[in-house]
Protein backbone atom coordinates (compact mmCIF):
# COMPACT_ATOMS: atom_id res chain seq x y z
CA UNK A 1 0.00 0.00 0.00
CA UNK A 2 0.98 3.49 -1.25
CA UNK A 3 0.98 6.56 1.24
CA UNK A 4 -1.85 8.22 1.46
CA UNK A 5 -2.68 11.83 -0.60
CA UNK A 6 -6.09 12.28 -0.21
CA UNK A 7 -7.68 13.52 3.34
CA UNK A 8 -10.57 11.30 4.80
CA UNK A 9 -12.59 12.81 7.00
CA UNK A 10 -13.36 11.05 10.14
CA UNK A 11 -17.24 10.85 9.64
CA UNK A 12 -18.92 11.00 6.55
CA UNK A 13 -22.63 10.51 4.89
CA UNK A 14 -21.99 9.49 1.86
CA UNK A 15 -24.87 8.65 0.40
CA UNK A 16 -28.90 7.60 1.99
CA UNK A 17 -27.95 4.69 3.20
CA UNK A 18 -23.63 4.72 3.62
CA UNK A 19 -21.87 6.44 6.45
CA UNK A 20 -18.37 5.95 6.24
CA UNK A 21 -16.81 6.14 10.00
CA UNK A 22 -12.65 5.67 9.43
CA UNK A 23 -10.71 3.36 12.24
CA UNK A 24 -8.64 6.20 13.36
CA UNK A 25 -5.61 4.13 12.76
CA UNK A 26 -3.13 5.75 10.13
CA UNK A 27 -0.39 3.69 8.85
CA UNK A 28 1.93 2.55 6.53
CA UNK A 29 -0.26 -0.55 5.46
CA UNK A 30 -3.36 1.36 6.28
CA UNK A 31 -3.25 4.71 4.77
CA UNK A 32 -5.61 7.70 6.46
CA UNK A 33 -7.35 4.59 8.62
CA UNK A 34 -9.27 1.50 7.76
CA UNK A 35 -12.74 2.46 6.40
CA UNK A 36 -15.82 1.06 8.18
CA UNK A 37 -19.21 1.41 6.59
CA UNK A 38 -22.85 2.05 8.30
CA UNK A 39 -25.41 0.29 5.93
CA UNK A 40 -28.98 1.07 6.13
CA UNK A 41 -32.02 3.64 5.94
CA UNK A 42 -33.86 2.98 8.72
CA UNK A 43 -32.45 1.98 12.68
CA UNK A 44 -31.24 -1.11 11.91
CA UNK A 45 -27.72 -1.16 10.37
CA UNK A 46 -25.25 -3.40 9.12
CA UNK A 47 -21.18 -2.57 10.01
CA UNK A 48 -18.39 -3.31 7.35
CA UNK A 49 -15.73 -4.22 9.33
CA UNK A 50 -14.62 -3.05 12.61
CA UNK A 51 -11.41 -1.06 12.76
CA UNK A 52 -8.44 -2.71 14.95
CA UNK A 53 -8.56 -3.46 19.14
CA UNK A 54 -8.87 -0.84 21.84
CA UNK A 55 -9.36 2.00 19.34
CA UNK A 56 -10.95 4.34 21.89
CA UNK A 57 -11.38 6.79 18.99
CA UNK A 58 -12.93 4.62 16.34
CA UNK A 59 -15.19 3.34 19.02
CA UNK A 60 -16.53 7.02 20.30
CA UNK A 61 -16.94 7.78 16.31
CA UNK A 62 -19.06 4.99 15.86
CA UNK A 63 -21.08 5.36 19.29
CA UNK A 64 -21.74 9.23 18.78
CA UNK A 65 -23.15 7.93 15.37
CA UNK A 66 -25.21 5.36 16.58
CA UNK A 67 -26.82 7.03 19.50
CA UNK A 68 -27.26 10.94 16.89
CA UNK A 69 -29.53 8.76 14.29
CA UNK A 70 -31.35 6.49 17.03
CA UNK A 71 -29.84 2.89 15.03
CA UNK A 72 -28.06 -0.10 16.05
CA UNK A 73 -26.31 -2.76 14.69
CA UNK A 74 -27.69 -6.03 13.30
CA UNK A 75 -24.80 -7.59 12.03
CA UNK A 76 -21.28 -6.68 11.82
CA UNK A 77 -20.20 -8.25 7.91
CA UNK A 78 -15.99 -9.02 8.12
CA UNK A 79 -14.63 -8.89 5.00
CA UNK A 80 -11.30 -10.92 5.90
CA UNK A 81 -9.59 -11.72 8.65
CA UNK A 82 -6.94 -8.82 9.11
CA UNK A 83 -6.83 -7.29 12.29
CA UNK A 84 -7.30 -3.87 11.32
CA UNK A 85 -10.93 -5.11 9.62
CA UNK A 86 -11.99 -7.72 12.39
CA UNK A 87 -9.69 -6.77 15.83
CA UNK A 88 -12.41 -3.94 16.79
CA UNK A 89 -15.15 -6.49 16.88
CA UNK A 90 -14.80 -7.41 20.74
CA UNK A 91 -14.94 -4.02 21.26
CA UNK A 92 -17.45 -2.81 19.62
CA UNK A 93 -19.62 -6.05 20.71
CA UNK A 94 -18.93 -4.55 24.33
CA UNK A 95 -19.88 -0.77 23.66
CA UNK A 96 -23.11 -2.26 22.22
CA UNK A 97 -24.39 -4.46 25.10
CA UNK A 98 -23.44 -1.24 27.03
CA UNK A 99 -25.64 1.48 25.51
CA UNK A 100 -28.86 2.15 26.63
CA UNK A 101 -31.44 0.10 25.47
CA UNK A 102 -29.34 -2.18 23.51
CA UNK A 103 -30.35 -5.12 21.81
CA UNK A 104 -29.64 -8.53 20.92
CA UNK A 105 -25.99 -9.38 19.84
CA UNK A 106 -25.29 -9.05 16.31
CA UNK A 107 -24.01 -11.66 14.43
CA UNK A 108 -20.67 -11.43 12.78
CA UNK A 109 -20.54 -12.88 9.54
CA UNK A 110 -17.70 -13.74 7.10
CA UNK A 111 -16.36 -16.17 4.67
CA UNK A 112 -14.35 -19.14 6.59
CA UNK A 113 -10.29 -19.34 6.45
CA UNK A 114 -9.19 -23.05 5.45
CA UNK A 115 -5.56 -23.15 6.09
CA UNK A 116 -5.54 -21.41 9.33
CA UNK A 117 -7.27 -21.03 12.69
CA UNK A 118 -9.54 -17.93 12.57
CA UNK A 119 -8.64 -14.33 14.42
CA UNK A 120 -9.89 -15.12 18.02
CA UNK A 121 -12.62 -12.89 19.00
CA UNK A 122 -12.47 -14.42 22.48
CA UNK A 123 -16.44 -15.73 23.09
CA UNK A 124 -17.94 -14.16 20.31
CA UNK A 125 -19.09 -16.83 17.50
CA UNK A 126 -18.43 -16.26 13.83
CA UNK A 127 -21.21 -17.09 11.11
CA UNK A 128 -19.69 -18.73 7.96
CA UNK A 129 -21.44 -17.78 4.90
CA UNK A 130 -21.03 -18.93 1.63
CA UNK A 131 -20.85 -17.25 -2.15
CA UNK A 132 -23.38 -14.87 -2.92
CA UNK A 133 -24.96 -14.67 0.81
CA UNK A 134 -27.46 -11.78 0.83
CA UNK A 135 -27.83 -9.36 3.87
CA UNK A 136 -30.83 -7.38 3.95
CA UNK A 137 -32.02 -4.15 5.94
CA UNK A 138 -33.61 -1.15 5.15
CA UNK A 139 -32.56 0.38 1.51
CA UNK A 140 -29.51 -1.88 0.87
CA UNK A 141 -29.24 -5.32 -0.31
CA UNK A 142 -25.58 -6.53 -0.20
CA UNK A 143 -24.53 -9.55 -1.70
CA UNK A 144 -21.43 -11.26 -0.78
CA UNK A 145 -18.89 -12.57 -3.51
CA UNK A 146 -15.94 -14.86 -2.81
CA UNK A 147 -12.97 -12.80 -4.04
CA UNK A 148 -10.04 -14.97 -2.48
CA UNK A 149 -5.82 -13.39 -3.42
CA UNK A 150 -5.44 -10.09 -0.83
CA UNK A 151 -6.77 -13.03 1.69
CA UNK A 152 -8.22 -16.51 1.58
CA UNK A 153 -11.17 -15.94 3.00
CA UNK A 154 -11.85 -12.25 1.44
CA UNK A 155 -15.41 -10.57 0.43
CA UNK A 156 -16.66 -8.02 -1.60
CA UNK A 157 -20.27 -6.69 -1.26
CA UNK A 158 -22.19 -5.47 -3.91
CA UNK A 159 -24.94 -2.71 -2.51
CA UNK A 160 -27.57 -3.52 -5.53
CA UNK A 161 -29.77 -0.63 -4.61
CA UNK A 162 -26.82 1.73 -6.19
CA UNK A 163 -25.02 -0.70 -8.28
CA UNK A 164 -21.71 0.06 -6.02
CA UNK A 165 -18.99 -2.19 -4.39
CA UNK A 166 -17.30 -2.43 -0.92
CA UNK A 167 -13.88 -3.98 -2.26
CA UNK A 168 -12.12 -4.32 1.28
CA UNK A 169 -8.75 -4.55 0.14
CA UNK A 170 -9.07 -5.90 -3.02
CA UNK A 171 -9.32 -2.66 -4.46
CA UNK A 172 -7.84 0.37 -2.28
CA UNK A 173 -8.76 4.05 -3.15
CA UNK A 174 -4.69 4.62 -3.69
CA UNK A 175 -2.26 2.38 -4.40
CA UNK A 176 -2.16 -0.89 -4.89
CA UNK A 177 -2.53 -4.02 -2.26
CA UNK A 178 -0.69 -6.73 -0.82
CA UNK A 179 -1.34 -10.53 -1.92
CA UNK A 180 -1.20 -13.63 -0.62
CA UNK A 181 -2.06 -15.68 -3.51
CA UNK A 182 -1.66 -13.48 -7.09
CA UNK A 183 -3.35 -16.40 -9.33
CA UNK A 184 -6.75 -16.02 -7.29
CA UNK A 185 -6.33 -12.18 -7.03
CA UNK A 186 -6.18 -11.83 -10.65
CA UNK A 187 -9.54 -13.98 -10.99
CA UNK A 188 -10.92 -11.94 -7.97
CA UNK A 189 -10.10 -8.66 -10.36
CA UNK A 190 -12.55 -10.15 -13.12
CA UNK A 191 -15.10 -10.83 -10.66
CA UNK A 192 -15.24 -7.14 -9.92
CA UNK A 193 -14.85 -6.15 -13.32
CA UNK A 194 -18.14 -8.35 -14.37
CA UNK A 195 -20.14 -7.13 -11.43
CA UNK A 196 -19.43 -3.55 -13.34
CA UNK A 197 -20.17 -1.22 -10.51
CA UNK A 198 -20.60 2.66 -10.95
CA UNK A 199 -18.78 3.53 -7.96
CA UNK A 200 -16.07 1.07 -5.10
CA UNK A 201 -16.08 2.08 -1.73
CA UNK A 202 -12.86 0.70 -0.56
CA UNK A 203 -11.29 -0.82 3.02
CA UNK A 204 -8.31 1.95 2.62
CA UNK A 205 -8.68 5.33 0.94
CA UNK A 206 -11.16 7.27 -0.88
CA UNK A 207 -14.22 6.51 -2.98
CA UNK A 208 -13.21 4.95 -6.62
CA UNK A 209 -15.08 6.66 -8.55
CA UNK A 210 -14.46 5.23 -12.32
CA UNK A 211 -13.94 1.74 -10.59
CA UNK A 212 -14.30 -0.31 -14.26
CA UNK A 213 -10.91 1.35 -16.18
CA UNK A 214 -9.34 1.51 -12.26
CA UNK A 215 -9.58 -2.07 -12.07
CA UNK A 216 -8.63 -2.65 -15.33
CA UNK A 217 -5.38 -0.25 -14.57
CA UNK A 218 -4.84 -3.33 -11.79
CA UNK A 219 -5.09 -5.54 -14.50
CA UNK A 220 -2.95 -3.90 -17.26
CA UNK A 221 -0.34 -3.34 -14.02
CA UNK A 222 0.22 -6.96 -12.94
CA UNK A 223 0.04 -7.93 -16.61
CA UNK A 224 3.20 -5.60 -17.62
CA UNK A 225 5.08 -7.14 -14.66
CA UNK A 226 4.60 -10.78 -15.91
CA UNK A 227 5.29 -9.74 -19.07
CA UNK A 228 8.78 -8.67 -17.89
CA UNK A 229 9.31 -12.07 -15.66
CA UNK A 230 8.49 -14.51 -18.70
CA UNK A 231 10.95 -12.26 -21.02
CA UNK A 232 13.45 -12.39 -18.60
CA UNK A 233 13.29 -16.62 -18.61
CA UNK A 234 13.48 -16.67 -22.29
CA UNK A 235 15.94 -14.44 -22.91
CA UNK A 236 18.09 -16.59 -20.26
CA UNK A 237 16.70 -19.92 -21.83
CA UNK A 238 18.58 -22.30 -21.66
CA UNK A 239 20.31 -21.13 -18.58
CA UNK A 240 17.66 -20.94 -15.29
CA UNK A 241 17.75 -17.59 -13.17
CA UNK A 242 17.47 -17.21 -9.49
CA UNK A 243 15.37 -14.73 -7.51
CA UNK A 244 17.74 -11.74 -7.70
CA UNK A 245 19.09 -12.33 -10.93
CA UNK A 246 15.61 -12.42 -11.80
CA UNK A 247 14.92 -8.98 -10.29
CA UNK A 248 18.19 -7.39 -11.81
CA UNK A 249 16.40 -7.84 -15.15
CA UNK A 250 12.66 -6.83 -14.24
CA UNK A 251 13.66 -4.15 -11.80
CA UNK A 252 16.57 -2.22 -13.71
CA UNK A 253 18.31 0.48 -11.15
CA UNK A 254 16.34 0.09 -8.11
CA UNK A 255 17.32 1.16 -5.17
CA UNK A 256 18.96 -1.66 -2.31
CA UNK A 257 16.30 -0.57 -0.35
CA UNK A 258 13.81 -1.85 -2.05
CA UNK A 259 15.08 -5.19 -3.32
CA UNK A 260 13.15 -7.58 -0.39
CA UNK A 261 9.77 -5.71 -1.58
CA UNK A 262 10.28 -6.07 -5.11
CA UNK A 263 11.49 -9.81 -4.64
CA UNK A 264 7.96 -10.58 -2.45
CA UNK A 265 5.83 -9.09 -5.29
CA UNK A 266 8.12 -11.62 -8.02
CA UNK A 267 7.70 -14.45 -6.15
CA UNK A 268 3.95 -13.89 -6.58
CA UNK A 269 4.39 -13.70 -10.35
CA UNK A 270 6.51 -16.37 -10.61
CA UNK A 271 4.29 -18.97 -8.15
CA UNK A 272 1.56 -17.93 -10.58
CA UNK A 273 3.17 -19.06 -13.66
CA UNK A 274 4.25 -22.24 -12.27
CA UNK A 275 0.52 -22.73 -11.34
CA UNK A 276 -0.11 -22.06 -14.96
CA UNK A 277 2.64 -24.46 -15.96
CA UNK A 278 4.58 -21.96 -18.18
CA UNK A 279 7.76 -21.99 -15.77
CA UNK A 280 8.95 -24.71 -13.88
CA UNK A 281 11.28 -24.11 -10.89
CA UNK A 282 13.50 -26.37 -8.60
CA UNK A 283 16.67 -26.25 -6.18
CA UNK A 284 19.83 -26.03 -7.25
CA UNK A 285 22.74 -25.89 -4.97
CA UNK A 286 20.16 -24.85 -2.19
CA UNK A 287 18.91 -21.93 -4.25
CA UNK A 288 15.71 -22.01 -5.73
CA UNK A 289 15.85 -21.24 -9.44
CA UNK A 290 12.72 -20.58 -11.89
CA UNK A 291 13.17 -21.60 -15.87
CA UNK A 292 10.78 -20.40 -18.66
CA UNK A 293 8.87 -23.84 -20.28
CA UNK A 294 9.47 -23.79 -23.91
CA UNK A 295 7.38 -25.72 -25.82
CA UNK A 296 6.99 -25.65 -29.21
CA UNK A 297 4.05 -24.45 -31.04
CA UNK A 298 1.14 -26.87 -32.16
Amino acid sequence: MNTVRTHIPKFQKLTSCVTRILGCNPGHMTLQGTNTYLIGTGPRKLLIDAGEENNSEYLSLLQSTLKETNSYISEIIVTHWHHDHVGGVPDVFKMLLNQEGSVAEPKVSKFPRMKAPEFSLGNIPYNFIKDQHVFTTDGATLRAYYTPGHSEDHLVLFLEEENSLFSGDTVLGEGTTVMEDLSDYMKSLEVILNLNPKLIYPGHGPLVEEPVEYVKNYIKHRELRESQIISSLKESLPKSLNLSEIRTHVYKDLNESLHTAAEKNLVLHLDKLVKENVVETYEENAAQKWRFLNRPSL
